[in-house]
């Protein structure tokens, strides 16, 4: 870059561009501007190579050039280069280079900082290592301030329903338990309906277990308004910690302008399902290292309690010698004198545990301590292995335990799941934790199922308790809490009509307790049951209708059946109007709880009710006459519509008969193909249109019932 200053008049810049453009290719040139104060009106030519610039600076330095009826001399000098905006240049210049590069430090920067942060406070939250109450200090404090101050009232434990009367229950437990206390092979999936008591049932043998838990929540997930919020929600229930939320919208902002700069994305903007595995494999990560810590951890304890064990015998065995005798303290040797001094203290003492049994004990004693050496080879060997045993049951009874709760697929968000069951099934596979999944439905399994090809599952089934179970358990209850002796036989009656429902069963001691009578507490229940029921299967209006997965006539045909019925056949429900093998329908009922579907043999068999007290709720909404006259006129619109349609059918077909050929019997009886077709066809219309008539007369009769019921 040269500066010309000009000692005399401007010139422009066209002459300028033709003195200096043969000495090489200009890139930039410049208006003649005012300097400094007494110093010469000067432009700047900047030449693309230096060695352009070092030739016009020695041709050019000094020449005189005519300019507007005078002389003007040139005077050149070399300009150092300002670059401002250098770096920023080449960086907007060059995107192919720059955002690779920038990707690569991204991630380098995550995989050496974060992570290993996030995997620190994974492993504090398994460790309660941020939970203060777990803090001696606290708990120093806490003893000796609040439970010395504070009236101490005997805190009633919350007995599981049923160690001795909830034999359903005891038996889940068994099963639960003898899987974690056995190799994880495989995932416990719970399962069984809403309100039977899964969640307690794991707390109860969960509370008394001093192993770490991780509990996630689908249900958390489900509530998530966006995929950040999601996020989020799984850090936040895991201990995943730094998580930057904004960062998935920074990076689609970064796609898009990708896509401008260089025709394609470049990726940062990943997936939610590949977020959701990152996640958890950094909590998989802390896992491991939370078991770790508690295999050290342990084994310092045992350490330490051997020790402890070790110094008792060595105390007993000094008590026994000095009591016999045989206890030789080494520093008398240093009062005795040394040499043939030190051997004065040793003369009749029994110094040697061989000199203690052949005074006491003879031959026996020799023969024993003989045998005792040679049996010693087999003791070391027995030691060892049972040091090995003991190693592997401390290594199983410190594995973390990982709960996944309402695992549903009814959300919209099947693929978090499946990432979900992925992570379980490599957790089982690599030996890191036990994993227990709770759902409400068994169709759930299928998911864990396929991402555990090799093995199956363990399933534990909760159900609801039987009659006598639920009577045990409210008597117990109520006894526990008010001190009353029992129930009479009406309060049993109305006992027995809420099942075997575990939640059904708290409310209704939670009801007894704040002073409700039994019968009016059970009648409480089956009312909001109604209430529920009519809001949940038909919707309040229009709007709610829309957010169903089934239609009003589905709810109501199997409704006013198991009102009837405890239990219905679910082909005979499938096949017969208003589903017409609409399986879907039941599905989605099923996953509303509305109903129940058992099996038999691997395939649908009966129908129940979603809970035991459905059944009566069932026959009170089929009691009402407004609303049973309501449905049955939108049922029989239905019905009316196929069969109208039915006739309009038959009509066009019989038209089209007649023109193909005689309608009427042949010679002898015989009738042709036409007149059987006509035949069928008649009497198809025949039903169809005494079906239409009775269902209007019946929608006329019902209509006279909402007139006289407002």
């Amino acid at each position: 870059m040269l500066k010309v200053a000009f000692d005399g008049p401007d010139i422009r810049e066209e002459s300028l561009y033709e003195i200096f453009r043969p000495f090489g290719r200009i890139v930039d040139l410049t208006q003649p501007a005012p300097g400094p104060a007494g110093t010469l009106r000067s432009s700047v030519v900047i030449f693309r190579k230096a060695r352009a610039a070092a030739i016009a600076r020695n041709c050019v330095h000094g020449i005189v050039i005519p300019s507007a009826g005078s002389t003007t001399r040139l005077h050149t000098m070399y300009e150092r280069p300002l670059k401002a905006h250098a770096v920023r240049d080449w960086l907007t210049g060059h995107p192919k280079i720059v955002i690779p590069i920038l990707v690569f430090f991204i991630g380098s920067i995550t995989y050496t900082i974060f992570d290993p942060v996030r995997v620190f406070a994974v492993e504090g939250k398994m460790l309660d290592w941020f939970d203060y109450r777990k803090s001696s200090v606290y708990k120093w404090l806490k003893k000796n301030t609040v439970e010395r101050l504070s009236l101490a009232l005997a805190t009633h434990e919350d007995q599981t329903a049923g160690v001795n009367i909830w034999k359903e229950r005891r038996d889940a437990e068994e099963d639960v338990k003898a899987y974690l206390n056995d190799s994880p092979n495989t995932v416990t999936f719970v399962h069984g309906p809403q309100g039977s008591g899964k969640s307690s049932m794991l707390f109860s043998i969960l509370k008394h277990n001093e192993r770490p838990v991780l509990t996630i929540d689908c249900a958390e997930l489900y509530k998530a308004s966006s995929d950040s919020a999601l996020l989020t929600s799984l850090a936040r229930q895991t201990g995943y910690w730094p998580v930057f939320p904004f960062i998935n919208s920074l990076n689609s902002l970064i796609d898009i302008a990708s896509v401008g700069l260089i025709g394609q994305k470049v990726g940062f903007n990943a997936s939610l399902d590949v977020q959701v595995q990152q996640i958890l494999e950094v909590v998989g990560t802390g896992l491991k290292r939370a078991s770790a810590h508690e295999i050290q951890r342990t084994q310092r304890e045992l350490i330490a309690a051997d020790s402890l064990a070790e110094r008792q015998r060595e105390e007993v065995r000094r008590r026994n010698a000095l009591r016999h005798g045989t206890w030789h303290d080494p520093r008398l040797d240093c009062v005795a004198g040394n040499g043939v001094m030190s051997e004065l203290g040793i003369g009749d003492e029994l110094m040697r545990p061989e000199d203690y049994e052949i005074e006491f004990g003879g031959v026996n004693s020799l023969t024993s301590s003989s045998s005792g050496l040679g049996n010693s080879h087999g003791a070391n060997e027995e030691k060892a292995g049972k040091q090995k045993t003991l190693t592997d049951i401390q290594a199983l009874q410190t594995l973390p335990i990982v709960v996944i709760r309402n695992f549903e697929t009814k959300h919209g968000k099947d693929e978090v799941l499946g990432v979900l069951a992925k992570w379980a099934a490599t957790l089982v596979n690599n030996k890191i934790a036990h994993v227990i999944v709770v759902s409400d439905n068994r169709e759930n399994a299928k998911v864990l199922a396929q991402a555990l090809p090799s093995k199956p599952l363990n399933t534990v089934a909760l159900s609801d308790a039987d009659a006598e179970s639920a009577l045990s358990f409210v008597v117990q209850k109520l006894h526990d809490g008010s001190g009353s002796e029992g129930l009479t036989p009406e309060q049993r009656k109305s006992v027995e009509r809420l099942g075997g429902r575990a939640s059904d069963l708290e409310t209704l001691v939670h009801k007894v307790h704040s002073g409700q009578p039994v019968e009016d507490a059970v009648e409480d229940i089956i009312g909001r049951g109604v209430n529920e029921l009519r809001k949940t299967a038909f919707g309040e209006d229009a709007e709610d209708v829309k957010g169903l997965s089934w239609k009003r006539e589905q709810a109501w045909a199997v409704l006013k059946r198991l009102a009837e019925s405890s239990e219905i056949s679910y082909h005979d429900v499938l096949v017969d109007f208003p589903f017409k093998g609409d399986e879907a329908a039941l599905r989605s009922m099923e996953h509303a709880d509305l109903i129940t579907i058992g099996t038999h043999n691997g395939r649908p068999s009966v129908i129940k009710p979603g809970r035991p007290v459905y059944r009566y709720v069932f026959e009170r909404l089929v009691a009402d006459p407004v609303f049973r006259a309501t449905q049955e006129i939108s049922s029989n619109a239905q019905r009316i519509a196929g069969a109208e349609a039915t006739v309009r059918a038959c009509e066009e077909e019989l038209q089209l008969l007649t023109s193909v050929g005689d309608l009427r019997p042949g010679w002898l009886a015989r009738r042709n193909a036409a007149a059987a077709r006509s035949s069928y066809i008649l009497k198809k219309m025949h039903a169809a249109e005494v079906t239409l008539e009775r269902l209007e007369a019946m929608n006329a009769e019902l209509r006279k019932v909402l007139a006289r019921n407002p």
